[in-house]
């Protein structure tokens, strides 16, 4: 396990420690609780606002870029007000009400989606003593929260009382519970090499190389179904057919409106962004600097790089690679879709995970 104490990492339980000391010092131990609690809240949902509008204005110009267009250039420089303006124009439309509908199950289904990307956050490791929650199963605990989302797609277009809607649903049911099972070959592929579900045992265990480098062909192999499969859980294209324009109009969200309409616009990004913060967890150390064994004046300077921002820029990093997929590859069919899953990705998991016992059991990583 790495040191943290022979390293120049900065640990923020140097700054929670000290405030909730202060807080316990003149409250009782749950009024601090419910303070912490709180704050922890409201910063949580500001940072889910502003990583979703940076996402948006991110991804428009990468395909712009793509496209040889030049994306937002007109509201505020260089049309980074535009997410901002998007938004605000959102949060005024109007909630069209529906007859023969669901109503409970329809004004529901889009906290539902919220709520599981907000818990997934919980347990992403942002830097060292800097985490909403960390026990022993939190891998664990993230599958279990990831697999809330399908149930808000599923009630969104069963509530809707629209064909459209419902086959969307139906699409998106039928490609998250697929793809989640190669999700989670590859998730528990990597448990395996780093021997803990603790997210920040995990994070340690890469002080000496990332996993992505020390796990030999197998971590390879799991990284790259990873990235296929968690391109397909968030709905993204190639594999966006539960909201084929084309076929379907707007797929299972086509009778919402304003601010529920938005929290599936703002899910949809923020799963993007939890996917890459998973990928950068399990292969390519969390918060953990780039270290490079026999260097150390080179991982001295590492170590001074904030630890937030090594979190952040790997997960942006490997969003791009997943928005570079959208606009590259043309959408799926559903047989086509559906048959990656099953015939190709699962059983190569399958594999993999013995092939990563093996290389364990005989020590054949590095």
């Amino acid at each position: 396990m790495y040191n943290l104490s022979d390293s120049h990492i900065f640990d923020f339980s140097r700054v929670t420690g000290p405030i909730h000391d202060w807080l316990t010092g003149f409250l009782p131990g749950w009024a601090a609780t419910t303070v912490e609690c709180v704050a922890i809240g409201v910063g949580l949902l500001l940072l889910y606002a502003l990583l979703a509008l940076f996402y948006i204005y991110f991804e428009r110009k990468v395909c712009a870029a793509f496209q040889c267009r030049l994306g937002p250039n007109r509201v505020g420089p260089f049309g980074l007000l535009q997410s901002f303006a998007d938004m605000f124009k959102i949060l005024i439309k109007e909630l069209i009400s529906l007859n023969h509908i669901d109503k409970f199950l329809f004004a529901l289904a889009p906290y539902l989606v919220i709520i599981a990307s907000m818990l997934c956050f919980a347990v992403l490791p942002w830097g060292d003593g800097l985490q909403i929650i960390d026990f022993n199963i939190g891998i664990f605990f993230l599958i279990a929260c990831s697999s809330i989302g399908v149930l808000g797609i599923l009630l969104a277009g069963w509530s809707s009382n629209n064909k459209f809607t419902l086959i969307g649903a139906l699409r998106s049911g039928a490609q998250m519970v697929s793809y989640e099972l190669s999700i989670g070959l590859s998730v528990v592929t990597m448990v395996c090499l780093a021997g803990s579900m603790s997210v920040t045992d995990i994070v340690l265990a890469q002080g000496d190389g990332w996993f992505i480098f020390k796990g030999h062909i197998a971590a390879i192999i799991a990284f790259v179904i990873y990235m296929i499969a968690g391109t397909a859980e968030t709905n993204r294209g190639p594999f966006d057919l539960p909201e084929a324009e084309s076929e379907l109009t707007a797929g299972y969200h086509t009778e919402y409106s304003g601010i529920h309409f938005g929290f599936f616009y703002l899910a949809e990004y923020l799963n993007l962004f939890i996917v890459s913060g998973v990928a950068t967890l399990l292969f390519f150390g969390g918060w953990m600097p780039l270290h490079i064994p026999g260097l150390d004046g080179f991982n001295a300077v590492m170590d001074y790089i904030p630890t937030p921002i090594w979190f952040i820029g790997k997960a942006i990093a490997l969003s791009f690679v997943i928005i570079w997929f959208k606009w590259t590859f043309p959408r799926l069919r559903i047989d086509q879709l559906l048959t990656l899953e099953w015939k190709y990705l699962l059983p190569i998991s399958l594999f993999n995970l013995a092939l990563m016992v093996c290389f364990i059991t005989l020590g054949w990583h590095f």
